[in-house]
């Protein structure tokens, strides 16, 4: 399948240290939009054979570089080869104009990761899962919903972006008339892009903080606007996503037929995340004996992007070893 061609990033600038346990390089794969993909491939050193395969995205907003790339890395460490890819429209992925999204492309972003891997020759095709971080947890289990080639699914500090477009964080804007003030002010929005011939970009964490910042502000600060975890390629780091990327969202809910989801899922969650009513809530819509909630106690939202002391890494290797067979 043809790509567009791209100059990647070849010298090593994630926000975590390389590992000398794994091989890594870049790759490239097309979306079923003709939207080419960006990714860092992570493989076991010494390997042989068929592996097991993983694909890795988010946090919603985020970078290879970040959040993702860790995970991948690590678990390319424990025996399987991985792939951290930038969604659609952000990091060193194709996509135009930038800073744009929709659910359905996010999906398809998590399934043609799967089509890459499927066709890998030192991929089994039969033993591949996938792991979605914050936002990206959301379309990953999403992503279970309609992809039958998935067998295991983690998803890690889960965030229904849906649920927040459409309600608010907290469901704090779970009315009609919040709801219709918000499509008011996206709306009036497109019509100044469209007169100026660009697109306004909804700003990343905030930066300076405020005192008076939520904790959960104050979390993802501590993350995105500081050595931790800023990276110049980041959505979240630096000007955010388009003004009008809300629509799409508002427009959608996922989990529809989460029901249905009949391959493996575990969910993990820190017990102090704002967010962790999310992962709960939407546990509660799975079905069968291969569906696992973690609570993590002590842990917010931020620490599992990349506290390795906290993130459970080795539930998740048992996780994935019990089901991709």
């Amino acid at each position: 399948m043809k790509t567009e061609e791209f100059i990647l990033t070849e010298e090593w600038d994630k926000t975590f240290p390389k590992s000398e346990k794994v091989n890594h390089r870049k790759v490239t794969f097309a979306n079923h939009f003709g939207i080419t993909l960006a990714a860092d491939m992570y493989t076991p050193k010494n390997a042989e054979g068929r592996l097991p395969a993983i694909a890795v995205s988010g946090p919603f907003g985020a970078c290879k570089e970040q959040s993702s790339g860790l995970y991948a890395q690590e678990m390319a460490e424990r025996g399987f080869l991985t792939i951290a890819f930038d969604p659609s429209f952000t990091g060193e992925s194709g996509g135009f104009p930038r800073a744009m999204h929709s659910p359905d492309i996010d999906v398809e972003d998590f399934q043609a990761a799967v089509d890459f891997l499927s066709v890998q020759e030192n991929v089994d095709p039969d033993r591949i899962g996938i792991i979605g971080i914050c936002g990206w947890g959301g379309m990953a289990l999403q992503t279970a919903c309609v992809d039958t080639r998935i067998k295991a699914t983690v998803t890690s500090t889960m965030y229904d972006m849906s649920r927040v477009a459409g309600n608010g964080y907290f469901d704090s804007d779970d009315s009609r008339e919040a709801r219709k003030a918000a499509r008011a002010r996206v709306n009036a929005q497109r019509t100044e892009d469209f007169r100026n011939g660009d697109y306004l970009r909804a700003g990343g964490v905030v930066d300076p903080l405020p005192e008076d910042a939520p904790f959960f502000v104050k979390d993802y600060y501590d993350y995105y606007k500081t050595p931790r975890g800023y990276h110049p390629r980041s959505l979240n780091s630096n000007d955010g996503w388009t003004v009008n990327t809300q629509t799409s969202l508002m427009n959608t809910r996922l989990f529809v037929y989460a029901d249905e989801i009949d391959s493996a899922v575990l969910m993990i969650h820190g017990d102090k995340a704002h967010s962790c009513y999310m992962s709960k809530d939407t546990f509660a819509l799975l079905n069968g004996d291969n569906k696992e909630l973690m609570i993590i106690p002590g842990a917010v939202h931020t620490d599992l992007y990349d506290r390795k002391d906290i993130i459970p890494f080795g539930k998740i290797e048992e996780f994935f070893k019990t089901y991709l067979v």
